[in-house]
Order: C-alpha cells, then structure tokens, then sequence
C-alpha cells in the first residue's frame, strides 16, 4: 500500500496486538479506580457507560469519520489511509483492527475528553468500559472478516456487515452493534 518500507510496517498489525497492549493498561485503570475509592457498584455502572458511549463512538467515527471522502486529493488519500483501503481489501488480515499508532491517540483524545466530563476520580472506569467496547469491536471485525460465524448472533452481525461492505447502501455503519443503526434509521432493507 506504501512505498516506504517503514510506513508500510506501521499500516500493518497483528489482530491479537490491541488486546495485548490495551488490556493491562485498562485493568491498571480499573485498580485505580478502586484505590482511588470508587465503590464496585460504581465503578461496573460507569463502566457499562462507557461500554454504552463506545456504541455511539463507533457509529459515528465509522459513518463520518471513516467514510468522509473530501473533494481534495490529500482528503481522498487519508480516506483511503483510515479505512477506503479496508473496503478494497476486506480480507487482509493485518489491516482489519485499529494499528497502535492509531488507537493509542484516539484513546488519549477520549480519556482526556471523559477526564474533563467525570473528573479525575470516575474516568478510569468509564475509560475502562470504553476500552473494553473498543476490543470487542476489533474482535467482532476481524471474526466477521475471518472466521465462520456459526452462532445465531455471529450470522447475524456478520450479514449486518457484509451488507454495509458490498451492497453499496450507505448504511449499517455499527460493526461490533446495530444499535445506533436503528436510533438512527440507517439499518436499510439489502
């Protein structure tokens, strides 16, 4: 995709990468959380919250952030950089989940935007529940793109995907959950 071998390497990861680098760094947030005093209650409610907001992350990075085609040749090319080349080639392995040089900034964008919202006290768990909506997002794609889905649910949303990838319709933009795609009326009939 790149001619620069280095920026090539960095285009490309391996599916298990996101788990292994993010999950110690949330289970740190959330033993912080509790000695910073937030109670299980708490912290599982606030965590199910950010599980929640991840759901609407996720509709609108990937209807208007990750779609967004700008009439400039710089905007195309990052179109095409973020996710057009996902869509051309929807069965490369190494490009199916969020590379770090990526996550790593947008999680610093939104642990910082919650910390403004919570406080320094809640944020952790919100993050945490975020996060963990995060990977399952990157889990469910890559299955979607790699694995038989054998569960009633695992046909399900791999359909619901496949029919945003190939039918053209502009629509069906949740990938790990259709949620937002019926608030917002973009589930569309194939």
């Amino acid at each position: 995709m790149f001619e620069t071998p280095l920026i090539e390497r960095f285009s490309r990861i391996h599916p298990a990468t996101p788990f292994l680098f993010w999950l110690p760094v949330y289970g740190y947030l959330a033993f912080r959380a509790y000695e910073n005093g937030v109670g299980l209650v708490s912290g599982l409610s606030l965590g199910f919250l950010g599980l929640f907001v991840w759901t609407l992350a996720e509709y609108v990075l990937h209807r208007w952030v990750f779609h967004y085609v700008g009439p400039r040749l710089w905007q195309r090319r990052v179109h095409f950089v973020l996710h057009g080349v996902h869509h051309d080639f929807p069965q490369d392995a190494d490009r199916l989940v969020f590379p770090l040089g990526a996550s790593i900034p947008f999680g610093l964008v939104f642990y910082v935007l919650f910390r403004a919202i919570v406080g320094p006290a809640l944020v952790d768990p919100l993050f945490v529940g975020f996060g963990l909506g995060y990977l399952a997002y990157d889990g469910t794609h890559y299955a979607i793109h790699h694995f038989r889905m054998s569960s009633r649910w695992g046909k399900w949303i791999k359909r619901h995907h496949m029919i945003h990838h190939h039918t053209g319709a502009h629509a069906r933009w949740g990938v790990s959950s259709p949620l937002w795609d019926y608030v917002f009326g973009t589930m569309k009939s194939p």
